[in-house]
């Protein structure tokens, strides 16, 4: 999809709203009688405010932009056009809209809002439509790309945000929004290699996120590397052997983070567990406000970086550094590499490539590095043309809603 031409791409924006539609819908069903309310939650938005800022960006960056045929040369502050819903800036411009005062703007009705959507891509399809016209280069392509991908981002946030608010999903949903069992393999031995991180953008590479840029190699010693994320089999071992009570196997600051959430909520294990067994490996877990048994074979999920951490930690292993996942992914997939069931934390943290300078929409990685852990992969709500193995996702080493897991390698 990072090399789609235009009719591929307007056949893509339409299923990535077809698909934020259908997400919307389960939101509509539980919560239209009480106008949509949800807790103020640093891990959530409004469904409303969610909702209309897809459409925003998409206007943003391509109904208003001209500059959008220059690509990620554009200017971030060049003038733009006139929204086609005059409120819209002050509404859902994500820069500006402070994250707590989200819940207090009077955003527009759903009929609005999705009439906002539907002329938001009635525009852009048009506009992909010229664009065939004066040739399918990367250039004039970059910003339907990015606002696709945006779009696909932003399903997944929709499921998340329904996990972490207990929504019942439709039943085709719920099935398709759940991790597979997988074949336990043995860990993988990858030889020393020099590696290339990253991406060049230029004429026929295709879209590149920002953070992916540039390229540059890197020197890997020999390493050894889990086949899948660890399961829950393995995790309950943790568990079993006090791993929640016992600081040694703890970042100091992932110590605080457990300590804090043990004194709020009696934190025993992952987010949304409700009973994980030592002795008899049961795991029971709240999926969409049900209380489901976890299989032992199935990744252990919405674990966060602390705990991942701890468990490497207890384990004698450790997280992997980005390098190495993204060679195993690329080098080890016939050998029984397997990813793209859950997210999966890395060991380093989020920083820029040597090289590096913003695209267009400067706050998309920018603001983060330093503080952010990097996850790889992609989950099985992540849509299939988003998983790439050299995309970087990024969040605080607490954050535990997303559908996270990890592997580990030797240290």
């Amino acid at each position: 999809m990072r090399q789609a031409g235009c009719e591929v791409l307007s056949l893509a924006l339409m299923n990535a709203r077809n698909h934020t539609l259908q997400l919307f819908a389960q939101f509509q069903n539980a919560l239209e009688t009480v106008n949509f309310a949800v807790p103020r939650l640093p891990v959530l938005n409004p469904p409303l405010w969610e909702l209309g800022h897809v459409a925003w960006f998409q206007e943003r960056w391509i109904g208003r932009n001209l500059q959008r045929s220059l690509g990620a040369r554009c200017d971030p502050l060049q003038a733009r056009l006139a929204s086609i819903e005059p409120e819209a800036d002050r509404w859902w411009d994500s820069d500006q809209v402070a994250h707590a005062s989200r819940w207090t703007l009077k955003l527009p009705d759903v009929a609005r809002c999705r009439a906002y959507l539907l002329d938001s891509l009635e525009s852009t399809l048009d506009l992909l439509d010229k664009a065939r016209h004066h040739g399918e280069g990367d250039d004039a392509l970059y910003f339907y790309r990015l606002c696709l991908f945006h779009e696909d981002m932003h399903g997944e946030a929709f499921a998340y945000m329904a996990q972490t608010l207990g929504l019942a999903l439709d039943k085709p949903l719920l099935e398709a929004l759940a991790p597979p069992p997988l074949p336990v393999r043995e860990a993988l031995l990858l030889p020393a290699m020099q590696w290339q991180m990253g991406s060049s953008a230029g004429d026929g590479a295709g879209f590149v996120f920002d953070n992916e840029k540039a390229a540059h190699v890197i020197s890997v010693p020999e390493f050894e590397i889990d086949a899948q994320p660890v399961t829950w089999a393995q995790y309950v071992e943790f568990v079993g052997d006090g791993g929640y009570d016992r600081p040694e196997f703890w970042h100091p600051e992932g110590w605080q983070w457990l300590q804090a959430l043990t004194h709020l909520e009696g934190r025993r294990g992952p987010r949304y567990v409700e009973q994980i067994g030592a002795a008899s490996g049961a795991v029971m877990q709240m999926r969409f406000g049900k209380s489901m048994r976890m299989l032992g074979n199935q990744p252990a999920m919405h674990v966060s970086w602390w705990e991942a951490d701890a468990w490497c930690r207890w384990a004698g292993r450790r997280l992997p550094a980005e390098v190495e996942w993204e060679a195993a992914a690329h080098t080890a997939g016939h050998r029984g590499f397997r990813w793209g069931d859950v997210w999966e934390w890395m060991g380093t943290t989020f920083r820029p490539y040597p090289g590096f300078s913003p695209d267009p929409y400067q706050s998309y990685s920018q603001p983060w590095f330093g503080t952010h852990k990097v996850l790889r992969g992609g989950s099985f709500a992540t849509r299939a043309r988003m998983k790439h193995p050299k995309y970087r996702n990024f969040y605080l080493p607490g954050r535990d809603d997303i559908f996270c897991g990890f592997r580990s390698c030797s240290l």
